[in-house]
């Protein structure tokens, strides 16, 4: 006699995987076309036509700790390719922008990042931040303007000086504390989001691999991760050859390293201005040599031949190529085949928003124009806020997120080691 197994739809989480993205889910009708095409998908339960039936059957407890939504590179061929144009690569990333909302904490951040309508508010809580640093600043030194000439350690309001924009928004005691404490909060929101991933991952099945030795300890397999597909992007080279697939590698790997020589010139500056001007000189009363030089490391404005500014100047033109190549594909995509989402758009602008900022605010500096730069570099530091403060509920979360589900797909065989 056979054993009965009862289905129970969640009909609420179908119609919430139809508005982030998942609205063609019902043509599907399993000719597993998706999954034979997929150059990722592996052999053993391959996706995504599961992930369709799952969908269909709104079967929320199988989806949610899904560990093959991550695997997917999202390249569009299984899409492109379907002949009901059901938009299997569609829903997989619809699955991850639901990821994107329930895994970190609080929730009530990714129900703003949801939609569209949430945009505002998201915007106007660093506007008012920032505002009112501005606000008080500029009744402290009388302008909102102002331009600065240097006062030994310190700076002061002259009307033949220069625009410094530590002088208005003072690293110190406003930005650096915010930023730091932005960062925290991020770190511990990821810290929460991955351990509710990889707690939902605990009763996938390991795979048998013939002649695999010792079951690899998590970290050997995320170091394998780093190396093999973050730092190559080996998985996005092996999603096509066309030219959208070319842009979409091209894109997102100048994108990735910009964000690193970016942070790399951030690093530079914290470390200069914190451990060198502030410990080492402030502090251990340390002028000149290793404290010196340290110091001089991290000062802004900084010139324009310093190491430090032109690395920053590099990773800016590389993020805004890089910007190009993905916001071209984007706004190519055949909306039969693909569509793009809110997820898609919101992560586009901000980073868009951080690039032309952060290059304004530099060239307004350096042409004199306080009247645009002073709003240019406010914007900026909303956009970088955006970024940090929101990033384990944004589709950015998928650096994190992503790497951790392969590593993890490594441990227990889903991935050979060193593949690719």
């Amino acid at each position: 006699m056979s054993n009965t197994v009862r289905v129970q739809p969640d009909l609420k989480f179908v119609q919430e995987l139809q508005q982030v993205g998942g609205e063609s889910l019902k043509k599907c009708y399993q000719c597993a076309t998706c999954s034979v095409v997929c150059p990722l998908s592996p052999p053993d339960g391959p996706y995504p036509r599961k992930e369709m039936v799952w969908a269909q059957w709104g079967l929320k407890d199988k989806l949610v700790n899904d560990i093959d939504i991550w695997l997917c590179h999202n390249c569009g061929t299984c899409s492109d390719l379907c002949p009901r144009g059901a938009k299997p690569g569609d829903l997989l990333a619809a699955l991850r922008n639901m990821a994107y909302r329930s895994l970190a904490k609080p929730a009530i951040i990714g129900t703003w990042m949801s939609s569209s309508k949430g945009f505002p508010l998201l915007m106007l809580i660093p506007a008012i931040i920032y505002g009112l640093i501005w606000s008080i600043m500029a009744g402290k030194l009388g302008t909102a303007f102002p331009l600065f000439v240097t006062d030994g350690h310190g700076l002061k309001v002259a009307a033949e000086g220069a625009i410094i924009y530590g002088g208005l928004f003072p690293g110190d005691y406003t930005i650096d504390p915010i930023f730091g404490a932005v960062f925290v909060f991020m770190v511990l929101a990821f810290a929460g989001g991955i351990a509710t991933m990889l707690k939902g991952f605990e009763g996938i099945p390991k795979t048998f691999i013939v002649g695999r030795g010792k079951e690899p300890s998590f970290l050997c397999c995320l170091i394998d991760t780093l190396k093999v597909e973050v730092a190559q992007h080996s998985r996005f080279q092996n999603c096509g050859k066309e030219e959208k697939d070319v842009q979409r590698f091209t894109g997102h790997l100048f994108v990735f390293y910009a964000f690193i020589a970016l942070m790399i010139v951030t690093s530079v500056v914290a470390v200069g201005h914190w451990f060198g001007a502030f410990f080492l000189q402030h502090i251990m009363g340390l002028e000149g040599g290793l404290a010196g030089l340290i110091a001089w490391a991290g000062h802004t404005p900084m010139p324009l031949w310093s190491p430090v500014k032109l690395l920053a100047n590099a990773g800016a033109v590389a993020l805004v190529y890089g910007l190009m190549k993905l916001t071209s594909r984007r706004t190519a995509l055949d909306s039969a085949k693909s569509t793009s989402n809110w997820y898609d758009w919101y992560l586009l602008t901000v980073i868009w928003g951080i690039a032309l900022t952060g290059i304004g605010s530099e060239i307004f500096r350096l042409i004199g124009q306080k009247v645009l730069a002073y709003p240019t570099y406010y914007l900026h530091l909303i956009f970088v806020f955006m970024m940090l403060a929101y990033l384990p509920w944004s589709k950015l979360g998928h650096v994190v997120y992503r790497t951790v589900a392969l590593a993890y797909a490594r441990k227990i065989g889903r991935l050979p080691m060193g593949e690719l």
